[in-house]
């Protein structure tokens, strides 16, 4: 049974590598709001996460099914909604439990699995213990108003929670600039961006021997922050967007290799973005919400079989 799973907890990390890869590309186009780029990296969590899918004629899936890839079937063909499961491996012959098409390569996933069970749970538990003990070191933070924390020993803006978060100011912070950072961590909260933030983390867990994973965890982390500006620059006028840059550069200026200014960004990337936003129009908003949804139907479908 562990090896069945590890089998297909394979098969979903190569697929969902492709759906990354496309993102990673989409990410090169510079007129692409970031804000999109974050949505569409739901492509590789779905893929990461879930084992089977829809099949579709235009799925991406089509052109390398039989060549690169296998579609297994979960339902009865010509159902309406036919259920299926990408297998890339494809070192079984028959499937549900897995017969593998020799005793080696049984043998091989039998202990492979063991090993990525026991590396994810140790994964797991340093996540745990990494976030207990940053949580441990604002328990002491002074209350200012409402959810909002000052904490002598933070180095930036952070939100803290998921289902009760709290925004933690570093006891240095200036009130002038506490407008743009308020507005940017509650974006986050509105967002639920930790539970997103946990979901990738768990995902890097569970898929620990894909290097592409943790590159993407990366991207998606700074996405998150870039399409948070985005979304705080949305109703900003030009002289608050120089304040805004502004804020980050004093932030700049306290970090250490350990911290970033409100996020995980390089700060000269994030000043350069919203120096040069340009608030979408009516066209452009509904063009990019066509692409994502065009996007999402073709890799998050599987092939017809």
């Amino acid at each position: 049974m562990l090896s069945d799973t590890f089998y297909w907890v394979l098969n979903m990390s190569i697929t969902a590598t492709l759906a990354g890869m496309v993102v990673l590309l989409m990410r090169q186009i510079r007129h692409i709001p970031r804000t999109v780029i974050y949505l569409l990296w739901l492509l590789p969590i779905v893929r990461f996460i879930m084992p089977f899918s829809l099949s579709y004629k235009y799925s991406i899936m089509n052109l390398l099914d039989g060549v690169l890839v296998k579609t297994v079937p979960l339902t009865t063909k010509g159902a309406m909604s036919e259920m299926t499961m990408t297998n890339c491996v494809r070192a079984a012959e028959r499937y549900f439990p897995n017969e593998y098409k020799s005793n080696i390569l049984q043998s091989v996933f039998s202990v492979v699995s063991v090993i990525w069970l026991v590396i994810a749970a140790i994964a797991f538990l340093a996540s745990i213990i990494f976030y207990c003990a940053a949580k441990s070191e604002i328990r002491n933070a002074k209350h200012l108003e409402g959810n909002i924390y000052i904490s002598d020993k933070l180095l930036s803006p952070a939100v803290f929670g998921i289902f009760r978060p709290k925004i933690m100011l570093p006891g240095y912070f200036k009130e002038e600039n506490m407008e743009f950072i308020l507005r940017h961590e509650e974006v986050h909260i509105k967002r639920f961006d930790n539970l997103w933030r946990v979901v990738a983390v768990v995902i890097c867990c569970l898929h620990w021997f894909n290097p592409f994973a943790w590159h993407f965890l990366c991207k998606f982390l700074e996405d998150m922050e870039l399409s948070c500006d985005e979304k705080v620059l949305r109703y900003c006028s030009e002289d608050q967007k120089i304040r805004y840059a502004e804020s980050l550069i004093e932030y700049e200026t306290r970090k250490t290799v350990f911290s970033s200014a409100f996020g995980g960004v390089k700060t000269r990337t994030r000043i350069e973005k919203i120096l040069s936003y340009r608030k979408l129009t009516v066209f452009s908003a509904s063009f990019f919400t066509v692409l994502v949804i065009a996007v999402a139907v073709v890799f998050l479908t599987n092939a017809i079989i």
